[in-house]
């Protein structure tokens, strides 16, 4: 019996561990955002910039953020940014989106990816945090 519920421990012990390890961290992502924040803003308030604000993204059509001037090749893109667009789209916006105006070469990293993701999806498109 020990060593049944020494296995059993042992098993959920593990699953923790490899849970926690892909989980994505938000406080991670919001130091990953530094690298956008030259051109796009989130949060209340945000703006647009040099690249539109970003709140609301999860859900959102591309290249319909209001009073942005987007390339055609953004607004004619057919993209629902979701977690696997933007996940894709980040490690290297001109090949997802030919044409775009996006000057930055992507994140390869997948973990800075999955964070930046936690961070950026977290905002509704009032700039708040979901509940």
């Amino acid at each position: 019996m020990k060593k049944l519920t020494f296995g059993a421990l042992m098993i959920l012990t593990v699953t923790a561990a490899a849970s926690s390890a892909m989980a994505q961290d938000v406080a991670a992502g919001k130091t990953s955002f530094n690298k956008c924040l030259a051109c796009h803003a989130i949060g209340e308030g945000a703006k647009n910039k040099v690249g539109p604000e970003l709140n609301g993204l999860d859900g959102r059509h591309s290249g319909t953020a209001p009073d942005y001037n987007y390339s055609d090749a953004n607004k004619n893109s057919g993209i629902t940014w979701n977690e696997a667009q933007f996940k894709e789209y980040i490690k290297d916006p001109k090949a997802k989106i030919p044409g775009t105006k996006m000057a930055f070469a992507g994140i390869k990293n997948e973990n800075e990816i999955n964070n930046l993701w936690a961070y950026v999806s977290q905002f509704d498109k009032d700039g708040k945090i979901k509940q």
